[in-house]
């Protein structure tokens, strides 16, 4: 691991760096555009999230809410529509920064360097998701702390939203008038 003390990149350092991101953005953007994963067409029954988007959000929303009493497929399910319902309420810039980060996640090519989870998400352990929020969370790299903040408060909202995480932690609901 590098110290953050260490020297700066000099111009030409930094050149290559910028034309190697540069050539790995294009290709993997030419990728998604050639495979159909770019997609921004609503899976069925979703008002934003893609059918590629699923397996992501509820590996993550697992990996987020951890060993909860009442998470099980039903409101796992619960969970994602009310996701899907918040992001249908937020503003169109919002919905493509979710849904690119969604995709960025869900293409094998850039899944495994960025997450450190080289199978699909749907087989991805809790051991290796809890990893790879972790390291996104403590990254170095704004973008990824950024990436992770958005996840981590989207998702942990729409969790918390569904009335069957309620009873599991005591909370009765809000007030009735």
């Amino acid at each position: 691991m590098t110290s953050l003390s260490s020297a700066p990149l000099n111009r030409r350092q930094f050149l290559k760096l910028g034309a190697g991101a540069s050539a790995a953005l294009a290709t993997v953007g030419m990728t998604a555009t050639l495979s159909g994963c770019s997609s921004s067409r609503p899976g069925v029954g979703y008002s934003v999230l893609r059918d590629t988007d699923i397996p992501v959000v509820a590996a993550i929303m697992v990996g987020l809410v951890g060993p909860h009493p009442a998470l099980n497929q039903d409101t796992l399910q619960a969970a994602i529509d009310q996701f899907d319902t918040t992001l249908a309420w937020t503003s169109t810039a919002v919905q493509t920064q979710v849904t690119d980060l969604l995709g960025m996640l869900s293409m094998p090519i850039t899944r495994g360097p960025m997450t450190g989870i080289w199978g699909t998400w749907d087989k991805a352990s809790p051991a290796e998701v809890q990893a790879f929020l972790q390291r996104w969370r403590d990254s170095r790299l704004d973008m990824l702390r950024q990436g992770h903040s958005a996840l981590s408060q989207l998702l942990l909202m729409a969790w918390y939203a569904t009335p069957a995480s309620w009873a599991a932690i005591g909370y009765p609901g809000p007030p009735v008038i």
